[in-house]
């Protein structure tokens, strides 16, 4: 948990295709204007706003949207440094603490040096064909190897620390942070990790005959998987897909640097989140 003085130099972010937070961004905008600020707004597609945050000049990238907005703004700031502090304008925000309805509010105890950063993992996948790298991707929910559109299920084999885990007949396999805990790996089964975990969550999806259980490897450990069919693609953070052959194998550890957060309060807003979150559930009784 790390501290920060009051920021001075913020900027905000919002997604180009949610017009509803170019609304609210603006609402912000002309808030930390009243402040004293002079706040640059840009979508995250803009290459002039990537390249100011890339380059350091700013101290918090205000993020607004939802947890896909949030996503890539962490693959924006993650390699510079730069803490995000996310408003929720989507339908449950995951990855956001602070609502519509209280940016306000936590903008000036912000300002006021009232919060704390939480660093969050990403993860290092790496695709190697024939034993040559095919390209390189950071992840801050997950890597899913999988059948794609395929109707038959893959075959894939998963190792850890170059020992052999197991062989899997599957939809796909996952590899998960502890913030990918709650989006894809939550909707295939697997557990919910507090996100200050530094582990990697392995989770199989809609297993046939294989092992069906979801393995949360020891701190700093790395898993490979190797795909044994042809019906293969590889997915990071939802992301295109890339198509895989039989015999490509996709290496996966932790990154060299963490996505940052503004938090207020204490850890146990992850846990509230996710009750609340819980309780969006349609199917729940009142």
């Amino acid at each position: 948990m790390d501290a920060l003085s009051s920021p001075q130099k913020l900027v905000i972010a919002i997604h180009p295709k949610f017009p509803k937070a170019l609304e609210e961004a603006q609402a912000i905008s002309d808030y930390l204007r009243g402040q004293g600020f002079d706040v640059p707004l840009g979508s995250l597609h803009d290459e002039d706003l990537r390249r100011r945050v890339k380059d350091g000049e700013f101290d918090v990238l205000i993020a607004v949207g939802g947890d896909g907005t949030i996503l890539r703004a962490g693959h924006l700031t993650a390699p510079c440094g730069v803490p995000i502090l996310g408003i929720n304008m989507g339908k449950f925000g995951f990855l956001i603490q602070v609502n519509r309805n209280e940016w306000r509010e936590m903008l000036q105890r912000m300002l006021d040096g009232d919060f704390w950063i939480e660093k969050r993992l990403m993860l290092r996948v790496e695709l190697f064909r024939a034993g040559e790298s095919q390209g390189i991707w950071h992840a801050l929910n997950e890597a899913v190897v999988s059948r794609g559109q395929y109707l038959n299920p893959v075959r894939i084999a998963a190792s850890v620390d170059g020992l052999h885990l197991a062989t899997y007949v599957a939809d796909g396999l996952l590899a998960s942070t502890a913030t990918g805990s709650t989006a894809y790996a939550l909707a295939a089964g697997g557990p919910i990790l507090p996100p200050d975990l530094r582990n990697i969550l392995i989770v199989p999806v809609a297993p046939h005959l294989s092992v069906d259980r979801a393995v949360v490897l020891a701190e700093g450990a790395s898993v490979s998987i190797t795909v044994k069919s042809d019906n293969a693609v590889l997915s990071v953070d939802g992301q295109s897909p890339v198509g895989l052959d039989a015999g490509d194998r996709i290496d996966i550890r932790s990154a060299d640097y963490s996505v940052k957060f503004v938090r207020f309060g204490d850890l146990g807003y992850f846990y509230r989140n996710i009750t609340a979150h819980m309780n969006q559930n349609p199917t729940t009784d009142k």
